[in-house]
């Protein structure tokens, strides 16, 4: 572990005072010199929650837009004393910064608080000198290319001339906090320009937080260090692009096929707003070609994934597949420039009896538009002559595992006749399989079965279209394994969820917030609502009949155990013979080569796979729970289409009886369905103890393909005319934005606004970087009408001020609570005009019922900063369908929230679970 040497730093704001006498010089780009010093400041630590940070302010406690006093101290439980102050560390040689704090009784804070103890929050400050090419006015500044490796934010500050103006708002950009693999750095514009006749200084903030998912606990007696890496480059923008290979998607050609339809090529903009208006491969050939899927319009310095589908009547066996771009710049008229690229081809032979087999990395189009790659291993043997194909085995691999690499594919057991599919989830994090990871899951096993169907000599090993799967997983995959199987227990036969944590909360509880000091309880009520979809616990119920087969390591340093003998645990609760199995390895620690790959577990595999054709058990009394109707599947043909409050659990409990005798009973259940078979056969069906009538039209033809359609109807329930229009989506939370049906539409409502544009690019860098999510930006309120005139799909995110015109133009109808008077964002009574405000709220989408608009707006620079932050890029940050945040959060996170709520059904004002200052 390393080590700090506390002591006071002895100067103020913008002196540099040593600081700067140790520079490290990064790159020279036409000229222009960056230098960042390896002498770093650090104040804390302070205690906060797993993503807390997003609250509260990146630099807190500190304000910059006042000077800093290095000499001054500040409060932290965390210290003898109660009292931090400034320390000083140095970067390691090959560009390491170690932070930690060896003074602080660590040992005695776990003791009681365990690892929530170990989480903290630090400021971190250096100087970065920008050096000119030389004399002469005309040069034009650079912009930086920032990678910061492990840390939540960084902001860079202008010099002391700027640093102490009231004016000042530090724009914050998110760190790589995942340390995710090709991720590019992103381009940050300098706060003020540059002298062009003599070095400029600026100063460098960075907030650290320490989390122990990320970064791990220390041994029991150990010191927490985190361990960040930053560089910065200097780059002058020009109009141009360039190809970005760290960004491609490509796939693997079997037997000279190319195993999906889809590759993707990175293309970035070195200034300038470009199109990509054609493809085609380069040379041509005979019997392959490659079309722009649609063209792809890139705002500068912005990096996208042009999404290119293959074409293929005959075998292609070169090792590179040749492709030229055209785009067009929008920036300078009739401007055309081509950009050609040579992609690798992986070639594996075409399979056969007895074959030594390899796996093969396949590709789709998640979202109708977004190149997507899988990894899947085809079953050893060829299916069984006249018997539907076997289910395959879906596969969730851990945090931060790249299905790039073999390690994961190759720690599964092959089987004789299924499929093991090992989707990416986005990327080696996700959003931990829940949201657009878990449509990946799916989606990839859709992808596998439409490759093989696609091509006649893949048939003998093809797999059925919207099969069941085998649901498989280790740590985080393991979790969700356990979400996906209770999310969607009919598509599900069986699940092994190996070193799995229930749910985030527990996993490292939220004991050190420090916003739960401040907040109603009734306010953290609300936004924690937020997090109940993703809480495994909440949902076993939904598995008591599905075999199980649950694994962990006695001596897990990782997940401890006792989260898989909890769930196991809750399971039984709600039926004490449930299908579960627990093997608990003695001694072993989180991972080791034998969790999944033994043979007691492919005898599981074997006992559930060659029974597909006998359905599950099904218990006489069975309880379906759902948070988020339309994140949920059915159970045993039943399924909850609607709840009556929306943001609280619904329940419903089916007991047969008799065999003749049906039994319902619900729980905040406003809507549900049947399929025909679950109700084949019963003479009696009661609903909340009222009988219903069984010769129902609608019961005797089956509804609509074969379902049935029951309503709440006040205090009764009636049945529903398959004609009847099934309810649109509407979010429970913020977080359901991210799960699109195709790219983003990233509106910028005033095009000449810097910071607003900024915000846009930020967000499509880290929809990019931490999901491969796609995203458009679309600046100008006009450009925006003429979008919707055409029909935009996928989901809408509107970026403006609370009093622009352009907003008024857009809410003149209102379709939430939110609305424009007299050019006031309102609320219902409350006038939301206070300086410093970020407001987010969801919206339905002007098109399409299933994909929505999110708002994030703001009364000045400071608030649209508070709102960006809250912008749900990871798992755990709690913004239900909507959120005001003040500048109040900067120093008490969530307590400074003025409202928050969960819509209800029809978009209207959901009194139960929602709160308004």
């Amino acid at each position: 572990m390393g080590k700090l040497v506390a002591f006071l730093v002895p100067f103020i704001w913008g002196i540099s005072g040593g600081i700067a006498a140790m520079q490290q010089p990064l790159s020279t780009n036409l000229g222009w010199t960056a230098e960042l010093s390896k002498s770093w400041n650090v104040l804390g630590p302070f205690p906060i929650h797993a993503r807390e940070q997003q609250f509260i302010s990146p630099s807190y406690p500190l304000n910059l837009s006042e000077p800093i006093d290095f000499n001054r101290t500040w409060p932290s439980s965390y210290a003898d004393n109660g009292r931090v102050s400034w320390s000083k560390t140095q970067e390691t040689e090959d560009g390491d910064l170690k932070i930690s704090f060896p003074k602080i009784r660590w040992s005695d804070l776990r003791a009681t608080e365990g690892w929530a103890a170990l989480q903290h929050h630090a400021v971190l400050h250096t100087n970065l000198t920008l050096h000119p090419p030389g004399s002469g006015s005309n040069i034009p500044p650079p912009r930086l290319l920032v990678q910061l490796i492990q840390g939540s934010y960084i902001t860079i500050v202008p010099g002391s001339e700027l640093a102490s103006s009231e004016s000042f708002v530090p724009e914050w950009h998110a760190g790589n906090i995942y340390e995710l693999d090709r991720t590019l750095p992103r381009a940050i514009e300098l706060p003020s320009p540059p002298s062009t006749r003599s070095p400029t200084t600026y100063h460098v903030f960075v907030s650290g937080d320490y989390e122990i998912r990320l970064f791990g606990a220390p041994e029991s007696n150990g010191i927490p260090t985190q361990t960040l890496k930053l560089t910065i480059e200097a780059e002058s923008p020009k109009d141009s692009v360039q190809l970005e290979p760290t960004q491609d998607v490509p796939c693997d050609f079997v037997g000279g096929y190319a195993f999906g339809d889809a590759i993707g090529l990175g293309v970035r903009s070195l200034g300038g707003s470009w199109t990509v208006t054609s493809a085609e491969s380069s040379p041509k050939l005979d019997g392959l070609t490659v079309d722009l899927l649609r063209p792809t319009t890139l705002a500068p310095s912005q990096t996208r994934i042009v999404p290119l589908r293959i074409i293929q009547t005959k075998p292609f066996t070169r090792p590179t597949l040749g492709i030229r771009l055209t785009l067009t710049s929008s920036s300078s008229k009739n401007q055309e420039v081509t950009l050609s690229a040579s992609l690798p081809i992986k070639h594996l032979p075409a399979w056969s009896k007895g074959d030594n087999l390899s796996a093969i990395m396949g590709s789709y189009f998640y979202a109708q538009e977004m190149p997507t790659a899988y990894t899947a291993f085809p079953p050893l043997l060829d299916n069984v002559e006249h018997q539907e194909p076997q289910p395959p085995i879906l596969c969730l691999h851990g945090a931060g595992v790249d299905i790039a690499q073999s390690f994961w594919i190759d720690s599964l057991p092959p089987q004789q006749h299924s499929w093991v599919v090992a989707p990416a989830g986005r990327t080696a994090w996700g959003l931990d399989w829940h949201g657009p990871s878990a449509k990946d899951a799916w989606a990839s096993v859709d992808a596998l079965s439409a490759t093989l169907n696609a091509n006649s000599l893949w048939h003998a090993r093809r797999v059925a279209q919207d099969t069941p799967v085998v649901l498989m997983g280790h740590s985080n995959g393991g979790q969700g394994a356990w979400y996906l199987a209770s999310r969607f227990p009919d598509r599900v036969l069986a699940v092994v969820p190996a070193a799995a944590y229930i749910k985030s909360q527990a996993y490292v509880p939220l004991l050190m917030s420090r916003s739960s000091h401040f907040i109603d309880p009734a306010v953290r009520a609300i936004l924690e609502t937020s997090l109940t979809p993703d809480d495994n616990d909440l949902f076993l119920s939904n598995l008591v009949d599905m075999p199980i087969f649950a694994v962990h390591g006695g001596n897990d340093e990782n997940v401890p155990v006792w989260h898989t003998r909890e769930a196991v645990s809750v399971l039984q609760t709600w039926n004490a013979d449930a299908n579960v199995t627990y093997k608990e390895d003695a001694k072993q620690l989180h991972w080791y080569p034998s969790v999944l790959k033994n043979d007691e577990i492919q005898a599981f595999l074997d006992s559930v796979l060659q029974s597909t054709s006998e359905r599950q058990r099904r218990s006489k009394t069975f309880t379906l729970t759902v948070a988020d109707p339309s994140e949920s599947g059915s159970l045993h043909g039943w399924k909850i289409e609607g709840l009556t409050v929306r943001g609280r659990l619904g329940r419903l409990t089916v007991d047969m009886r008799t065999e003749h005798e049906l039994r319902v009973v619900t729980s905040n259940v406003d809507r549900f369905s049947m399929l025909m078979d679950a109700s084949n056969g019963i003479d009696s069906l009661t609903i909340d103890h009222a009988l219903l009538d069984l010769s129902s039209p609608e019961v005797r033809t089956g509804g609509r393909g074969g379902v049935i359609v029951l309503e709440k109807d006040g205090r009764r329930w009636k049945f529903v005319a398959s004609s009847e229009k099934t309810p649109g989506h509407v979010p429970t939370r913020i977080q359901s934005f991210l799960s699109t049906n195709a790219p983003f539409n990233l509106v910028v409502l005033d095009s000449n606004n810097t910071r607003d544009i900024s915000l846009a690019l930020r967000i499509a860098h880290d929809l990019n970087a931490y999901h491969r999510l796609d995203a458009e930006i679309i600046s100008g309120h006009e450009t925006f009408q003429e979008r919707l005139a055409s029909g935009t799909k996928g989901n809408i995110l509107i970026i403006g001020n609370a009093a622009s015109p352009s907003l008024a133009s857009i809410l003149q109808h209102p379709k939430t609570p939110f609305r424009i008077e007299h050019n006031v964002l309102m609320l219902k009574d409350a006038v939301l005009d206070e300086p410093g405000l970020g407001i987010l709220f969801t919206h339905p989408h002007p098109h399409e019922v299933n994909s929505q608009m999110l708002f994030l707006v703001a009364t000045d620079a400071a608030g649209l900063e508070r709102g960006g932050r809250l912008f749900p890029i990871r798992t755990g940050v709690t913004v239900p369908s909507f959120v005001i945040t003040s500048s109040r959060a900067d120093s008490i996170g969530a307590a400074g929230v003025l409202g928050a709520g969960v819509w209800g059904g029809d978009w209207s004002w959901n009194s139960a679970i929602s709160w308004l200052y």
